[in-house]
């Protein structure tokens, strides 16, 4: 994900990415963020979630909000209520939509021939903080706005290259020596001792 990041030419693109694997917020849910939906100082947005459409506030890292403030700098049109993300032409400008947002993630990835989705970004925000020991499944369930913790539990099921890597290193490792007898016993009288056949 970081040949991806560094890939990215502009600070509207470094902040959305920063934001969807941060928050775990879906595409069309940070697309429809407006001025007066996001808070600098508790790093917090409010999105209208999915389904429910319900207006939740969800967390995201400081680093999404440094992102947003170096966009923001650059101008557009910021009164409460406008939309935050606007395409860069500054001749034609107009808010940035879902199929604009995509072509723009497909062609970061481009020169690294991955094909990674926007909703791909969801799942990643949410194996991370599974990954990491100070969340509980449910803290997860929280940000992601999942009704049953049996949808978030999806999402710890090892991922087939994590799994891979692991084999990989057991097979690295010098095999264990088996237990043996020290040599002061006799193995005789031992095996014989614990009911062990020769």
């Amino acid at each position: 994900m970081a040949s991806i990041f560094n890939g990215l030419t502009s600070h509207r693109d470094r902040a959305m990415l920063s934001f969807w694997l941060s928050s775990g917020a879906r595409a069309e849910e940070l697309l429809g963020l407006r001025h007066g939906d996001y808070d600098f100082g508790e790093h917090t947005l409010v999105v209208t979630s999915k389904g429910t459409r319900n207006r939740d506030l969800i967390p995201a890292s400081a680093d999404a909000f440094v992102w947003l403030a170096l966009y923001m700098r650059e101008g557009q049109p910021a009164s409460p209520g406008d939309r935050v993300w606007w395409t860069l032409h500054p001749k034609n400008r107009r808010p940035l939509e879902y199929a604009a947002a995509r072509q723009m993630f497909a062609r970061a990835q481009k020169k690294l021939g991955s094909n990674w989705t926007l909703h791909d970004l969801r799942h990643t925000a949410a194996e991370r903080m599974i990954a990491d020991p100070a969340f509980t499944l449910v803290d997860v369930q929280t940000v992601l706005r999942h009704v049953n913790v049996t949808t978030t539990s999806i999402y710890t099921q090892p991922r087939m290259e994590d799994v891979l890597q692991k084999v990989l290193e057991h097979y690295a490792r010098p095999p264990q020596e088996a237990p043996g007898i020290e040599p002061e016993y006799d193995g005789a009288a031992l095996r014989e001792l614990l009911g062990l056949q020769e």
